[in-house]
């Protein structure tokens, strides 16, 4: 009798995402400060911080493309790394290494969950900032820019979390290495503060990194153009976003299929 034929590798990488999203919201714990650190962010310094950046743009109005950011990255970056190692560490990638999944296809399942915790979080924050702060929402072809530099930003923040995740040498040490290296490219990429207030040094390592990208192309959006004259280049440079972020994507995807440990640097 013959054994039976392999599931395709598109069924295998659909399946492999429907277990990372069911997993994901099992945890409410997880759920529920993924969703809500970003907006407690928006309301905290939404409210400490009131004041004109120029254009008759208020600082809520400006954080937004920020804030989203922080969301994006805590959920991709910053939660994949610290979730992988915990993996790593009690034996589930030791397991999945023993079956015939293609590394590709995890890899894939974590980008697909992060994708709809993305959607998710960047929904609650619009509707908070319209709600409580009357933020201007994107309009017409912003539409189009706020997805497609939301999509590849959070894709190329998740592979750069898998292998981050390499770093920490078990689930025990995961937050303490991982959360000061999201905090720290937050902060040099223009996330909290205006990007032209960071020193120029600091701009010049925030640009070989996504998050710098992200945040400045979802400024694009929400910022009138005005603005962009306080950018490095004077200009959103979006095609020049567009291609880093992809260029992110692929050589990340290759990274971490380079680098990636199944088993932690004590087993």
């Amino acid at each position: 009798m013959s054994a039976p034929p392999l599931p395709s590798l598109p069924r295998v990488y659909g399946t492999r995402a429907r277990v990372e999203l069911k997993e994901f919201f099992r945890q409410r714990e997880s759920v529920v400060f993924t969703l809500a650190f970003p907006v407690i962010l928006l309301l905290a310094l939404g409210a400490a911080l009131d004041y004109d950046l120029g254009s008759g743009v208020d600082f809520p109005q400006y954080f937004m493309a920020g804030v989203i950011t922080a969301g994006i990255v805590g959920a991709s970056l910053q939660n994949m790394a610290i979730h992988i190692a915990g993996e790593r560490s009690d034996g589930t990638l030791k397991s999945l290494r023993g079956t015939p999944l293609p590394a590709s296809a995890y890899f894939a399942g974590k980008v697909v969950q992060v994708l709809a915790v993305a959607v998710a979080t960047i929904a609650l924050l619009l509707l908070v900032g319209v709600l409580v702060y009357r933020v201007d929402l994107p309009s017409g072809a912003d539409w189009l820019t706020f997805a497609w530099v939301s999509v590849l930003g959070a894709a190329a923040c998740t592979l750069l979390g898998i292998a981050v995740s390499t770093l920490a040498r078990n689930g025990r040490s995961a937050s303490a290495t991982v959360t000061p290296i999201a905090l720290v490219l937050e902060f040099v990429s223009g996330v909290f503060v205006p990007f032209d207030q960071v020193p120029g040094w600091l701009r010049d390592v925030a640009s070989v990194f996504p998050v710098k990208w992200l945040a400045q192309g979802l400024r694009s959006v929400f910022l009138p153009d005005a603005l962009a004259a306080q950018e490095a280049a004077g200009s959103w440079e979006l095609g020049r976003v567009a291609l880093v972020l992809g260029a992110w994507c692929v050589a990340g995807l290759v990274l971490c299929v380079l680098t990636f440990r199944w088993q932690d640097r004590e087993g």
